[in-house]
């Protein structure tokens, strides 16, 4: 071979030169040259799923590193996976390392994920809709199952401070009683155990316990570096958004009780039931008006419009 000509890979060393990569780590890294020996040499076996991102402190991309966060979760969740095989890679390409492959697929944002199949040019679906549904670990991985058909099941990694929070309010009501512990007729009100019942529902379908499971991000930084505070998607939630939902629910309950109280009052003054009748109608249609048109804007269309026509 002449000097300064290049030597192709073949597919079999390409594949076990990845596989062997992949040992060390989930998510590769790529610079321009590599970018073109693993993902745009033909023929390819095998699926890159690749983030473009841009991780250098100069390039202040503070969504970069929560996306990057996510992204290493999959790649993990995939690793360590009964569904593992080198039939998918995950890789990420900085703008600093790789500038020439930003400039050659013509990207002007980060962070992007573009899948890149074993066969052909991505489409349009290959590009990973981050405005629309987030960048959230199971968003990416169902993704990746609509464009590989690999589905990964994602694993966070264990988030104590829900168990240590449990614990010390379990200290903090075993110490309240034991103060208390001569004067307990309180635990005989049942309106404190009503209202006790109606914020354990609360907490129920505002989706608490799906976050105590999936451990979500608290708000999701969008690529504009703004904060959005609703999920775009059904399959997803965060934890702000948890506190809205109950927030909503609470003042539905309050304007329902306000027209109940107002309907079943017998006497007394009549105006007065009227405002509590007028106040309570107004706070359920305006709050569960708001809570509706979150669940459309999550739900991508509301479902029930057949109602209407």
């Amino acid at each position: 071979m002449c000097c300064g000509q290049t030597k192709f890979k073949s597919l079999g060393e390409r594949v076990q030169q990845l596989t062997e990569m992949n040992v060390k780590r989930a998510v590769l890294r790529f610079n321009g040259a590599r970018f073109k020996d693993f993902v745009k040499t033909t023929p390819r076996n095998y699926s890159v799923v690749v983030m473009f991102t841009a991780m250098a402190p100069q390039r202040q991309c503070t969504i970069c590193r929560h996306a990057n966060d996510e992204f290493q979760i999959v790649a993990n969740s995939f690793r360590y996976s009964q569904v593992y095989s080198n039939k998918l890679f995950f890789a990420m390409v900085d703008f600093d390392e790789g500038s020439d492959v930003f400039q050659m697929l013509k990207l002007n944002a980060a962070p992007v994920f573009v899948h890149f199949p074993p066969k052909g040019k991505p489409k349009t679906a290959d590009t990973f809709d981050i405005q629309r549904f987030g960048f959230a670990s199971e968003s990416i991985a169902k993704w990746i199952a609509e464009r590989t058909d690999i589905q990964i099941r994602v694993f966070r990694p264990p988030n104590y401070s829900g168990s240590l929070a449990l614990i010390m309010l379990g200290v903090f009501v075993a110490g309240f009683l034991y103060m208390r512990r001569n004067n307990l007729d309180f635990l005989y009100n049942k309106s404190l155990w009503g209202v006790g019942a109606v914020f354990f529902c609360f907490a129920m379908v505002s989706g608490q316990m799906w976050n105590h499971i999936r451990g979500p991000p608290f708000i999701h930084h969008t690529q504009n570096n703004g904060l959005a505070y609703i999920h775009g998607s059904s399959q997803g939630q965060f934890v702000l958004e948890s506190y809205i939902v109950i927030v909503l629910n609470a003042a539905i309950v309050i304007g329902m009780i306000m027209m109940i109280d107002a309907g079943s009052r017998k006497g007394g003054d009549v105006r007065m039931r009227q405002i509590l009748s007028i106040v309570g109608l107004l706070i359920t249609t305006v709050f569960f008006s708001v809570i509706l048109s979150i669940f459309r804007s999550k739900a991508h269309g509301y479902p029930y419009s057949f109602l209407f026509k």
